[in-house]
Order: structure tokens, then sequence, then C-alpha cells
């Protein structure tokens, strides 16, 4: 019976420590979970552009291995954090010195994947199989991770000039650029001047400094994109427990990493400011709303991409009025329905259902985390410590489906 602990929420949160760049000067700090947030976003931007035209099942299978091939990336990353690319990559060039590197990075990390059960730790031992053949979802994943780190190339560039590795880094994202042309978007994407699908991936990655908790000193000040890729691997696991569909592992996972978009044209707002002035909740929701059609759906559907606003729209909750809505789809009509109708009577492929309350467990988990940990590291707060004691409070005696979030909460001493 799989299970979600502690140390694999931790372990998943500790990318929000793990600097980027780290040898370069840096206009902001750059962060592993936010790298990974924006990669994931551009890898399902692909992956829209890549499945026109394949039939439901053939995409739900390139969309669940992209979403758990992404994580594992993520997870092995966590574990080898010291090792420079270059370095990594000479490694894997010696078959037998990648092979003690996986076996060492896997023992590490069995212990904390083991309780979600053994199918999906031998998902992940297979991932990293050197006679596993590259596909699709190896060269999506590829792209994505490129997009991402070049985008903080380019940040840190022009500051960089006295670098004598600047040169190289150049030439060799250059050289990564044109062997992903043949992947239709990717050339869209890359040209955010020119066309809606570049604009949406650069907007998305102005959430990397958009920090969390307003004002309030933490350690570590996790951003706001960083908090959505918490959001969605929590989903996620969080489904595998609970023996969800395909269809709903990655909608729930992709309802995750894009739940906080509209912050990105209105900042982060913590809960009790939208709730010290009446009404003030309901007039930014309709604010998002209005910024998100001009800014983000119309240009989508200027282009033709109606398909990606209308997924956009789903994951945000468009049509039932809030992202934390369990729904699905019936007839081409989204339907509001239960958690415990979902689990019970939905959870089939064919009603490409969504988590709603589950997700908002989960984003209320990861808020959790971010507290507990800036006061294990000493900034203790009275803001912090209340925020902490309000969601203890709220989920003690909570449970959703086959698992307790006051247990779960406990275990954070």
């Amino acid at each position: 019976m799989s299970s979600i602990r502690k140390g694999l929420l931790q372990t998943v949160f500790s990318g929000a420590y793990m600097k980027r760049w780290n040898d370069k000067l840096r206009p902001a700090e750059l962060y592993e979970v936010d790298k990974q947030a924006h990669k994931m976003i551009i890898a399902w931007l692909l992956l829209q552009e890549n499945t026109r035209g394949m039939g439901l099942d053939e995409r739900r299978v390139l969309g669940d291995r992209i979403v758990e091939w992404g994580i594992f990336d993520y997870l092995f990353r966590l574990v080898i954090t010291d090792i420079k690319p270059p370095v990594y990559y000479r490694i894997k060039e010696n078959p037998e010195h990648h092979r003690q590197l996986v076996e060492w990075v896997q023992s590490e990390l069995e212990p904390v994947l083991s309780p979600l059960g053994a199918d999906f730790w031998m998902r992940f031992v297979a991932y990293f199989d050197p006679e596993r053949k590259h596909e699709l979802a190896d060269e999506i994943l590829a792209a994505a991770h490129f997009y991402a780190s070049s985008w903080e190339f380019k940040l840190i560039e022009g500051l960089n000039a006295f670098d004598d590795e600047l040169d190289e880094i150049r030439d060799s994202f250059n050289e990564q650029q044109d062997s992903f042309q043949s992947l239709k978007g990717f050339h869209e994407i890359m040209t955010p001047k020119e066309h809606a699908l570049g604009k949406l991936a650069n907007l998305c990655g102005q959430l990397r400094f958009q920090k969390r908790w307003s004002q309030m000193p933490r350690i570590p000040e996790t951003s706001v994109m960083g908090h959505m890729f918490l959001v969605a691997c929590y989903s996620y696991f969080f489904s595998v427990v609970q023996d969800a569909c395909p269809a709903r592992r990655q909608n729930n996972f992709f309802c995750g990493l894009f739940h906080d978009l509209p912050e990105m044209l209105t900042r982060d707002i913590i809960s009790p400011v939208k709730k010290s002035v009446k009404e003030l909740d309901t007039l930014i929701k309709a604010y998002e709303d209005e910024e998100l059609e001009r800014r983000v759906f119309q240009p989508l559907r200027d282009e033709g991409y109606t398909y990606i606003a209308d997924r956009l729209g789903y994951f945000l909750g468009t049509s039932t009025g809030s992202e934390f809505h369990d729904c699905i789809e019936r007839n081409g009509c989204v339907e509001k329905v239960s958690f415990d109708e979902l689990q019970a009577f939905y959870n089939d492929n064919s009603f490409n259902p969504k988590d709603g309350e589950m997700l908002k467990v989960c984003d209320e988990l990861a808020a959790y985390i971010e507290a507990y940990t800036a006061v294990r590291n000493g900034i203790s707060i009275n803001e912090l410590n209340l925020a902490m004691w309000r969601l203890r409070d709220k989920y003690r005696k909570k449970s959703i489906g086959k698992i307790h979030i006051g247990a779960l909460m406990s275990d954070f001493d």
C-alpha cells in the first residue's frame, strides 16, 4: 500500500535551497525548484503542440511519461547537486562511471520514494536504464530543460562579460538550440516578441521573481514559481496514493503547476490581506480573470492556439469559478463533482477528471512546509507561527481519500 511521508515532501522542497549558476554573477538568485517549474511549463506547451493528431491514448501515455520523467530528473538532480553540468556530462560518457553514479543516487532516494509503492519505484529505476530507447518524451524534456536554462543564461550573460567561460557556454547553447528545431512549437516558444507561445513562456518565467508571503522574512524565500512546482509534485504524489487514473494524475500535476498563474498579473497577495476588506477577494478574482483573458487567453486564440487556452482554462477553473473545484468533462461540458464522487464514479480517463479539493490541500501543505522550514531555520516571527497553527488546526482531523492530512502534518515536530 502506497503512502505519503514527511521525507518525500521535504526532499522535493529542498530544491528551494539549491542555487543555480552559483559561480557566476547574478542579478537575482536562481533556484533549482524555479527552474524545474519553468521547464515543466515549457514541456506542457511542447506536449500540446507535438500531440496534435495523436489518439487520446497515445497522448496520455506521452503526457504521463513527461510528468513522471520530469519529476525523476528533478529528484536525481537534487542528489547530485554539487556536480557541475559539464562534469556530469563527462561522467555520462563513461558507461561504467555513470552506472555507479545512478546506483548511488537510487540508493539515496529509495527510502524516500519506496512508500509510494513498488510500481512507482520500478518506474523510477527503469527510467535510468542505459538500454532504454530514446523517445519523444525525452526530446521534449530536453528542449524544455534547454529553454529554462538558456532563459537564465540570458539574465546573467551581460553581467559576466569578464568570465572566460562565457563564450563556451554561449556556443553550447547555440548548438543545442539547433538540435531542437524539428520539435513543433519550439521556434515559437523561443521567439516571444513574435509568437503568443513564446510570450506566455516568458511571462511565466517572471513568476521566478515574485516572492511568496509578501515582505515576510523567510529562509528560504520561495517564489511563486517554485511554489507552483511544489504543489504540482505534491498533487501528483497524492494522486498516485489515491490510485488516480492517468488522465487525473496528469491534470492534477499541471493544475498544480499553473494554479497561481494569475499572480503574474496581480502579484502574490496573502489571504489576510484579501480578507481584510469586504469583497476584496472577489474584486481581485475578477481582475485576474480579465487580465488572463486579455494577456494570455485572447493572444493564444488569435494565433490559433484555442485548444491551449481551453486546457489552461480547465486547469484554472474558469468554467466553475475556481481551480479548487473537483470537476470532470462529459459530453463537451465541464461539471462540478465532489471528491467522493470523483473517487467512486469518475476516476476514469474518459471523464478527464481533475481534483480541486486535493489541490487545495497540497497548496496549503506547501505553504505549511514553507512556514515550518523558515521557523526551523530561525525566522520565528508571529505571522509564520500563526500560519502554521491555523493550518494544523484546520487539518487536525482532516482526511482526503486514503491520506490523513492531520497525521501527515503532525510528522513535522
